[in-house]
């Protein structure tokens, strides 16, 4: 069986206008900070997101990385790490970093368009759903370990406690 690969000339197209026309159908606000690279702030339930989307020509791929307004205090780094451990363990797609220097705690994914694929608005949409869900959902896990002082264990087992039905 041979396989056949098509050699691709032309450059890959920057699917940062496919996530330009999806964040004006969504009424997210987005500013292209460069050719490669695009910001929104996206509102969620519980928090406000930093959204960075930035394409990489050379692999070919589109990068998110989401971002919450808070910084993590030197004497509670220990506890984040773990925190970020335990939560990357239940994520499927993406996951979260902790850049102990800046204090700053992130999501990031990728999708790959190797080969000169094209990004649609579906593949955009799934890539900043995931970031804004994952970031919604842990946000209060990152709260209770910074600003309440518990352990990552208890962090996680509150914030993923499910309700049913509605009060």
């Amino acid at each position: 069986m041979t396989i056949l690969c098509r050699t691709y000339e032309k450059e890959a197209a920057n699917p940062l206008e496919c996530v330009e026309l999806l964040a004006a159908s969504r009424g997210w606000p987005i500013v292209r900070t460069g050719e490669d690279e695009a910001q929104m702030i996206i509102t969620a339930s519980s928090v406000e997101l930093q959204l960075t989307v930035h394409w990489r020509d050379d692999t070919e791929s589109l990068y998110v990385a989401c971002m919450f307004d808070m910084r993590v205090p030197h004497p509670r780094a220990s506890e984040v790490s773990r925190l970020v451990r335990m939560i990357n363990e239940r994520l499927l797609m993406g996951h979260f970093d902790f850049w102990k220097r800046d204090g700053l705690v992130l999501y990031r994914n990728g999708l790959l368009l190797s080969g000169g694929a094209q990004a649609n608005e579906a593949q955009c949409e799934s890539l900043i759903t995931l970031a804004v869900e994952a970031c919604e959902r842990y946000f209060p896990a990152f709260q209770f370990v910074i600003w309440a002082g518990r352990k990552a264990e208890e962090a996680l087992a509150a914030c993923l406690f499910e309700t049913a039905g509605e009060a």
